[in-house]
């Protein structure tokens, strides 16, 4: 079943290519969606896809790439709403 997650990374999380990375990521599991960064320092990832995909990019997020430092995660899940058709930065 085809899922959605949003999903706020804290830490340092700008600055660091987490949202090209966590585009790359996702086309490898084929999530789709959006990454972009917040005015207060975080990071947003939608993701919409099979559960098991969402749920290893959720895990990828909470490490990030190497230049990343991750300090919490937040993730609020919902059904799927199908628009999207791949995943983007913003």
């Amino acid at each position: 079943m085809k899922k959605h997650a949003r999903v706020l990374i804290s830490g340092l999380v700008q600055g660091v290519f987490f949202r090209a990375t966590a585009a790359y990521e996702a086309r490898n599991h084929e999530v789709v969606g959006f990454a972009r960064n917040l005015v207060d320092g975080r990071v947003e990832v939608v993701l919409e896809g099979e559960e098991t995909s969402v749920r290893k990019m959720i895990e990828w997020c909470r490490e990030g790439p190497p230049s990343a430092r991750v300090e919490e995660v937040a993730v609020e899940w919902g059904e799927a709403t199908h628009q999207f058709h791949s995943f983007t930065c913003r």
